[in-house]
């Protein structure tokens, strides 16, 4: 439930258009509800601006089929996160609501948002290459579930910075920009010297050895010499998100 969502229940209640039974009824399991194996926080949304969101990896289907039917029924937006293609399929065929991408490992149902998305500004999510795409995937639909205008402009990293360059209207034009990469995780650094806007920057997991499972990117991001640059963790497009999706709510 968010702020608008509660204020607009109320409202019906003071106007008679909404019964207290009715009301009491809907607010039965707030601020949160237990089920046997979780606590689903329905007050995030108002307490932080962010929808609780379920990291599915070490979950079961089973587990994860319960959080997001008790979901559903408050008419929230669902995210799961890091769910495999099994599970997936376990999920959607006793909730045909939810939607699976398997480049992005999400499982996820949309809401109509509240939020008016041509005020709010655009987040631009740039990854470095086609490797990168199912972290930055993550990032695109974490920030378009939570309301936000998304863009992308994939598979533009240093190895052939032209194809960036030619892109600086979409560069000049974001509110926010998320760059995911990989190997030596430059790019940030690159988009960060040419536009005036927060650039939120993820390292990736991708690379030879050398580049340590993305520790090698993840190192080169907090290094950065170009100013207004926020390093998330390894693979995290998530967090990205969030993070970006904090800067156009408060903006």
């Amino acid at each position: 439930m968010d702020k608008q969502t509660l204020h607009r229940l109320l409202s019906e209640v003071r106007e008679g258009a909404c019964t207290v039974e009715k009301a009491v009824q809907t607010l039965k399991d707030f601020p949160s509800e237990q089920l046997d194996h979780t606590c689903i926080d329905h007050h995030r949304t108002i307490r932080t601006g962010i929808p609780e969101v379920v990291y599915g990896e070490s979950k079961s289907s089973a587990q994860i089929r319960d959080i997001c039917r008790a979901m559903l029924h408050k008419s929230a937006p669902v995210l799961v996160t890091r769910v495999d293609s099994q599970k997936a399929d376990d999920i959607t065929r006793d909730l045909p609501q939810m939607t699976y991408n398997p480049e992005a490992r999400v499982l996820y149902h949309h809401v109509k948002s509240t939020r008016d998305k041509e005020q709010g500004g655009t987040i631009l999510i740039i990854c470095a290459g086609t490797s990168d795409i199912p972290v930055a995937e993550e990032a695109f639909l974490t920030a378009d579930c939570f309301g936000n205008r998304v863009e992308k402009l994939y598979d533009v990293g240093v190895a052939g910075l032209h194809r960036l360059l030619s892109r600086q209207k979409m560069l000049h034009e974001a509110t926010v920009i998320i760059v995911v990469a990989g190997m030596e995780g430059a790019l940030p650094s690159v988009v960060a010297g040419l536009v005036s806007c927060p650039v939120v920057a993820v390292p990736t997991s991708v690379g030879y050895g050398a580049s340590f499972n993305g520790i090698a990117a993840l190192l080169g991001m907090l290094n950065s010499c170009a100013p207004g640059v926020a390093v998330v963790n390894i693979d995290n497009g998530f967090g990205a998100a969030c993070m970006a999706d904090a800067i156009i709510r408060t903006g």
